[in-house]
């Protein structure tokens, strides 16, 4: 719920966190090593990594209009404010709050909903203006407002209620977003694509010394092309795409971790060595563009993952500006070997910014103005040659800030005046300190997004491995809510640097620690696809959370079908495309309703959410935005539960078809109910 402040008084709303994560990283180093080069997502071991507790914030920045959070391009009279409106029930049988908050508002109203001894309804109102209201009982009679003492003549001979002018952190913009694209609607696919499908096998490739599940798979823009124009996304729902790296990467091949003997490839695109090129074994720029316009031809936006923390050795880059202070030096005269996480170069602080990830990965130094400007003038050079709508900006932690700021500052004057669309960022800085994430998270400045890790990790520990109860995760989800003011952040259960979900959601999850990151199944013992149907039921459910709440819900390739594998590489196996399992087959039909529910009710993309019930088994909730109103009901034990706390009367299942009636409903084991009035 936003927190309106009477705009009589001025106050800017400050915000902080008040429960900072806090850990215990006695594994860090073990972890670390677990986390393959190259691999785009870099574990933080400070404060909250493996045992963090929940953070809370009262939301930062100010509201005026002056530099204050929320999209860009936002004016006073766009934004809105959440607005909880109560009456006490009496012998009514049906409310609806009426006014002047929206067009057409007094002749059809929001439906307020019975909980308890109240009707309740949460309402968009416009920001820093007065609302005038009335409440309408059983669609014949009129009543003011009795809990507000402020009253105007209705020119009827009695009263209407007033609601003071007000402003709100965070708001929410309506059409204030430059261009025809809401990124609050988007549903994300991230697109391996050297794992994903091989349509050019000419570009096939493999690099000396390296084992087949770390070098190249054969994936390729051709492929991804096929599966666009074959309407694979279209079918699914999802209506963006993140796509990887796609700058020219090294030939070399490249030694893992500590304590791991393995060589990789740069399959996966993180060590850049020519930057203005392709990489050849993913296809030509035409090939790209080629993607780019037949995904917006669907309907469909596109993001480019780009890597700026550092180049290969063998960049040319490197190799003429290598002593002239464009790279930090992997030796000075304090630090010898400065590679992260060895004896003085810590991962975090100012030794993060600029640790080499490994000693053939020099690390750009963005406190050099011509080295910044180099690479985000590179940046642009993607943007306008593809035509693409945002990018998933990496390891956004080890870079200077200088370097975000440049870039956003870029987009809004050189990008975004000609697309006339808002280019949206977000960005991975893996860890569980949700004030680290939220620093760089501001669609003004920095970031419009990041990747929600300590929800993943909330998601994972509750509804997939069951060993925290349900009531943690809503505790934590209502601090979360606004922990990162008008950020759009990026919710998920699966990506590249870290184990498949499908294998913490067994009946015995093969890992106990939802921050693992699956090394030591990797190679040998590699998992299969679990049995049975319990597993992927409960994926199921994470997903169902993950689509009916605000954020850009993200899918990682076979994610979808629930597919095997543990850490990097196994993680990143040739998407399955065939001989789908029961179980399999069960996510996938189960995420396809739900892009479509998402689809059809705003309130689960920009709706408010309020608790109805929760225990250790079950969670209740029911998201809001003006008249449109959707009831989530999560079961996560093995057995049936009913679940109370819901409205009275018939209620539509939006997921499995059919009605049933409130206020208690009945929810099978391991599975959900999504319901309207």
């Amino acid at each position: 719920m936003r927190t309106l402040t009477p705009s009589l008084t001025a106050l800017a709303l400050a915000g902080c966190f008040v429960g900072a994560f806090a850990a215990s990283c006695a594994e860090d180093d073990e972890l670390k090593d677990r986390i393959p080069p190259g691999t785009g997502g870099y574990y933080d071991p400070g404060d909250g990594g493996l045992n963090g507790a929940s953070s809370s914030s009262t939301g930062t920045g100010t509201s005026t209009g002056e530099g204050g959070s929320g999209p860009p391009q936002c004016d006073d009279a766009l934004k809105r404010c959440d607005h909880l409106f109560t009456l006490p029930v009496g012998g009514e049988t049906t409310v609806e709050v009426r006014g002047d908050f929206a067009p057409g508002a007094w002749a059809s109203g929001v439906p307020m909903m019975k909980q308890g001894n109240e009707w309740i309804a949460t309402v968009e109102i416009p920001y820093n203006q007065e609302v005038v209201y009335k409440f309408f009982i059983d669609g014949t009679t009129w009543l003011a407002d009795p809990s507000n003492p402020t009253q105007v003549s209705d020119g009827m001979g009695g009263y209407n209620s007033l609601l003071a002018a007000a402003t709100c952190d965070p708001w929410e913009c309506s059409g204030g977003l430059m261009g025809d694209f809401d990124w609050r609607d988007a549903m994300l696919y991230f697109v391996f694509v050297d794992r994903f499908f091989d349509g050019d096998t000419a570009n096939n490739a493999t690099t000396p010394g390296v084992q087949a599940p770390a070098d190249y798979g054969g994936g390729d823009w051709a492929g991804l092309l096929a599966k666009i124009n074959q309407g694979y996304f279209t079918d699914l729902g999802v209506n963006a795409l993140w796509l990887s790296v796609p700058m020219d990467n090294t030939e070399a091949r490249g030694a893992g971790a500590s304590g791991d003997s393995h060589h990789y490839s740069a399959y996966h695109g993180y060590w850049p060595r020519v930057l203005d090129q392709t990489e050849e074994h993913f296809g030509s720029m035409a090939d790209l563009q080629a993607v780019v316009q037949a995904a917006h031809a669907q309907g469909i936006k596109v993001v480019l993952d780009y890597a700026m923390n550092h180049v290969h050795v063998s960049a040319p880059i490197y190799q003429q500006h290598k002593n002239d202070g464009w790279f930090w030096p992997l030796t000075d005269g304090q630090v010898q070997d400065c590679v992260c996480s060895s004896v003085g170069c810590s991962w975090d602080g100012p030794m993060g910014k600029r640790c080499w990830f490994t000693d053939y990965l020099p690390d750009f130094n963005f406190s050099n103005a011509s080295a910044r400007a180099y690479s985000v003038g590179n940046a642009l050079w993607w943007i306008q040659q593809t035509g693409i709508d945002g990018f998933r900006l990496d390891a956004v932690k080890h870079i200077e800030d200088e370097w975000l700021l440049d870039l956003r500052a870029r987009v809004t004057a050189e990008i975004e005046p000609q697309t006339q669309q808002h280019f949206y960022m977000v960005g991975e800085t893996f860890s569980g300190n949700v004030d680290l994430i939220s620093s760089y998270v501001d669609p003004l400045t920095k970031l419009d997004g990041q990747f929600d890790f300590p929800l993943r990790m909330k998601l994972a520990s509750s509804v997939l491995m069951r060993k925290t109860p349900l009531t943690d995760l809503e505790g934590f989800m209502n601090v979360n809510d606004d922990a990162y003011g008008a950020g759009m952040m990026s919710t998920f259960i699966g990506n590249h640097d870290i184990p498949r979900p499908i294998h913490l959601a067994e009946d015995l999850p093969l890992w106990n620690d939802e921050w693992a990151g699956g090394k030591e199944f990797s190679w040998d013992n590699t998992p299969s696809l679990p049995a049975g149907l319990s597993a992927f039921e409960r994926l199921a459910n994470a997903y169902t959370i993950l689509f009916t709440t605000k954020g850009v819900p993200l899918i990682y390739y076979g994610d979808e079908v629930g597919m095997p594998g543990a850490g990097d590489p196994d993680n990143r196996r040739m998407m399955q495309w065939s001989g789908y399992s029961e179980g399999q087959e069960l996510v996938l039909s189960h995420l396809k309703r739900l892009t479509q529910i998402r689809k059809d009710h705003a309130a689960l993309r920009r709706g408010a959410r309020q608790t109805l019930s929760v225990n250790a088994d079950t969670y209740a909730y029911r998201m809001t935005q003006n008249a449109d109103t959707v009831i989530v009901v999560v079961n996560r034990s093995d057995s049936q539960q009913a679940v109370g706390g819901l409205p009275a009367g018939a209620l539509t299942d939006l997921l499995n078809g059919g009605t049933v009636s409130g206020p208690t409903v009945t929810v099978p084991a391991r599975s959900a109910r999504i319901l309207t009035p």
